[in-house]
């Protein structure tokens, strides 16, 4: 019998944040005038070690989990990457394995990753406009660099490549036509996200959302869609397929509407801390400390009784309750801590 919490919903993915850390400095994410040259990030006594997050991971595949993926700040920049990630491939009842990167570190890294047993990858690019792009990453880093970096990951096998695009008002939606235009004879997959009021320092607004039915009417203007069904239960994105003026199919997207249309019910995911927290939702404000467990001894049954514990009680519907305006005002856990 699979483990589900109090609305039936049951444990499926697993997020693992490998560091706090991230060389862009996003303004939803890591504003740089918060997280400048003097900021503190965790020390390495404080992260989970590989051995760690291995032996967690398994005890999270016994209790149902079967996809996981890797996330950060950005996880490249936890050195030795491929070492966990072949770990991670020999676990049991683990039948998918990811990376979320912003794609920077990408180029350099792939060969390594794909021996190591990664099958996919998502890649962050919110514009190809390098101005804009500058001025969301809060970097002045070059966007032809993560279009290298999706290129030789395409080549490595690592394919369809998703491209995770926030899209916010008055800043990115011309992007929209363009990203499809750029990347609609590829076989990657572009996914359109809703800005979201993740963590506490994006001073999150509902007027600089762009809706999903938004999103639809721009791509709408050039191309025709399609829409397709889930990929897999739970899945967060509407897909659809996108064809051309002519009739020729030209690639896959998909929309994820967190704040106008709220999947809770549907949502089977957990995610790992980079310094050891099992936490139940994207908006949380706290975590199960399962690190302080593994460090004193605690043996793997008795862990595997607390997350138990722990996921069955989840009552979690933040983005439900968001748009009922009945939301906690307690503050949130940042997501380069959680991963997205």
């Amino acid at each position: 019998m699979s483990l589900t919490d109090k609305y039936n919903r049951p444990i499926k993915d697993l997020r693992i944040s490998v560091t706090d850390r991230c060389n862009f400095r996003c303004s939803y994410c890591m504003p740089a005038e918060i997280y400048g040259e003097s900021y503190k990030f965790l020390p390495k006594e404080k992260i989970l070690t590989f051995e760690e997050i291995t032996r967690l991971t398994k005890i999270f595949a016994e209790l149902g989990v079967t996809r996981i993926r890797i996330t950060g700040g950005e996880p490249l920049l936890r050195k030795d990457l491929s070492i966990l990630i072949n770990q991670l491939t020999s676990i049991k009842n683990i039948s998918d394995i990811s990376l979320t990167t912003n794609g920077f570190l990408l180029e350099k890294s792939v060969e390594e990753l794909v021996k190591s047993g990664l099958k996919r990858v998502t890649v962050s690019l919110d514009t190809l406009d390098q101005k804009i792009f500058n001025q969301i990453n809060g970097r002045n880093l070059k966007i032809s660099k993560i279009l290298s970096g999706i290129e030789s990951a395409s080549n490595a096998g690592l394919s369809p490549i998703k491209i995770n695009c926030v899209i916010k008002k008055n800043i990115n939606e011309n992007s929209i036509l363009s990203l499809i235009d750029h990347f609609k004879n590829t076989k990657n997959i572009i996914r359109y996200i809703e800005y979201m009021d993740v963590g506490n320092v994006n001073k999150w607004d509902l007027s600089e959302v762009v809706s999903s039915k938004k999103i639809l009417e721009i791509i709408k203007t050039k191309y025709s869609v399609k829409p397709l069904s889930a990929s897999f239960k739970g899945e967060v994105a509407n897909r659809y397929s996108i064809v051309s003026e002519n009739g020729i199919y030209k690639g896959e997207i998909g929309i994820i509407s967190s704040v106008t249309n709220p999947f809770c019910s549907n949502c089977t995911r957990s995610r790992l801390t980079t310094d050891g927290k099992l936490v139940t939702c994207l908006f949380s404000n706290s975590g199960l400390d399962l690190k302080k467990e593994l460090r004193k001894g605690s043996s793997n049954d008795f862990i595997k009784s607390l997350i138990k514990d722990y996921w069955s009680k989840r009552t979690d519907r933040y983005s439900e309750l968001r748009s009922k305006k009945n939301v906690s005002k307690n503050k949130k856990i940042e997501m380069y801590q959680l991963g997205g």
